[in-house]
């Protein structure tokens, strides 16, 4: 244990870049949220002075005391060259948490920077009133990726340059996930009884603190049947006969389960919001390492990747990116529409093996005016190519695309 874990530290992340440049360029707290068990605290604990963690009973104490406590605990009237960097885990889990930091922020903000970290509960308690306005930047953290695994420096634009990742690197996110534990472990009986005890855990513990839902055996059967339905369109009324409940219930239920990261959704492109929220979303695991069919979980990975660049880019200030697909009524269809500032950047189809282009590509990209049309080919080798520069639809090896991106 002692040896893995000394391996995982040897593995620098891209977010120990991400937050200490957060550190060095900004004075608002780092709020890091992201699904469990994908590194919160293996990143921000090496890069704190002080580290306070609300399910210790200690430290629990002394933030229960208020602000002025929370200063001493940090030791800010200790004279030093620079200032402290203090981080703060779970403090979700106390209900006036967000009193305490505006407190705290407002009379020793100056004074010392701030990282708050949390489970994938932290995104759900934030939208509950933000009374921490304008005091925090978000950082949303995600698993391992293509690009990731070969560079961790910050990056200065949103596209970089094509880079060829390592053969066992690309079959341990294939078999394994991104997740740090089974990803840098890469023991296929250890990953089986780690994705076991992650979807218990949640299934367990967070809906039944976050949510208070009580029939946990149906939301149970329900996680079951969106994760055999990974890069699926949903379809409430189908899902909620399958398990019997309400098509309102199932949409609530689904709703909570992408806010506590074991999912998430892509809705259509649409101009128009308000139609783009009245059609079919589709739905994407978190972890694609235990998908059976391997088409859906190609398009799986690749939508990870995808949605871990758009949050990245938004996080970084690049623009205001989202993750969409697209279909008509005559039923064409792309995987996937990367817009950017509310314009459409580049579309993404993902195949195993398939080069013969799909005639969807080029209808869409000709329909949306996107700079880019890529087919993504699972299988197909490496290139030396920045597919970026190429306008026209074209195949993309996923090793090339997926190392251009965060």
């Amino acid at each position: 244990m002692y040896v893995i874990m000394v391996h995982m530290q040897e593995r620098p992340r891209l977010y120990t870049e991400i937050l200490a440049d957060h550190l060095r360029r900004h004075r608002q707290i780092a709020l890091v949220s992201g699904p469990r068990q994908v590194g919160k605290t293996t990143t921000c604990r090496p890069i704190s002075d002080a580290y306070l963690n609300w399910d210790n009973a200690d430290d629990r104490r002394k933030l229960l005391r208020g602000p002025a406590a929370l200063a001493e605990a940090v030791q800010l009237d200790r004279l030093g060259a620079q200032i402290p960097v203090a981080v703060l885990e779970e403090l979700h889990k106390y209900s006036k948490w967000k009193t305490l930091l505006k407190g705290f922020f407002d009379t020793y903000g100056e004074r010392v920077r701030l990282i708050v970290t949390g489970s994938s509960r932290l995104d759900v308690f934030r939208r509950g009133g933000d009374s921490l306005m304008g005091r925090y930047l978000l950082y949303r953290m995600h698993p391992w990726s293509v690009s990731e695994s070969m560079r961790t420096q910050l990056p200065e634009k949103e596209i970089r340059p094509p880079a060829e990742i390592a053969s066992a690197d690309w079959d341990a996110l294939w078999e394994h996930g991104g997740f740090p534990e089974p990803f840098l472990r890469r023991d296929s009986r250890f990953t089986r009884r780690w994705r076991s005890l992650r979807q218990e855990q949640l299934s367990r513990e967070d809906l039944r603190e976050v949510a208070h839902v009580n029939d946990l055996g149906t939301m149970e059967t329900l996680m079951q049947l969106l994760a055999e339905r990974s890069a699926q369109q949903l379809v409430y009324s189908s899902l909620g006969r399958e398990i019997q409940v309400s098509v309102d219930t199932i949409k609530r239920w689904v709703d909570l389960l992408a806010r506590l990261h074991y999912g998430f959704m892509v809705r259509p492109w649409f101009t128009d919001v308000a139609k783009a929220l009245r059609k079919e979303p589709k739905w994407f695991q978190r972890d694609w390492s235990g998908l059976a069919d391997d088409g859906a979980r190609a398009e799986t990975m690749v939508a990870c990747h995808l949605l871990k660049a758009v949050d990245g880019w938004t996080d970084l200030g690049f623009g205001d990116f989202e993750l969409r697909y697209l279909r008509d009524k005559q039923k064409r269809e792309v995987d996937f529409l990367v817009v950017r500032d509310r314009k459409p950047w580049f579309l993404v189809e993902v195949k195993i093996k398939e080069t013969s282009l799909s005639p969807s590509l080029a209808y869409f990209q000709g329909q949306t005016k996107a700079a880019h049309a890529f087919q993504v080919v699972m299988n197909l080798a490496y290139q030396e190519a920045d597919c970026f520069r190429v306008p026209r639809p074209v195949a993309v090896p996923a090793r090339t695309l997926l190392s251009q991106l965060l």
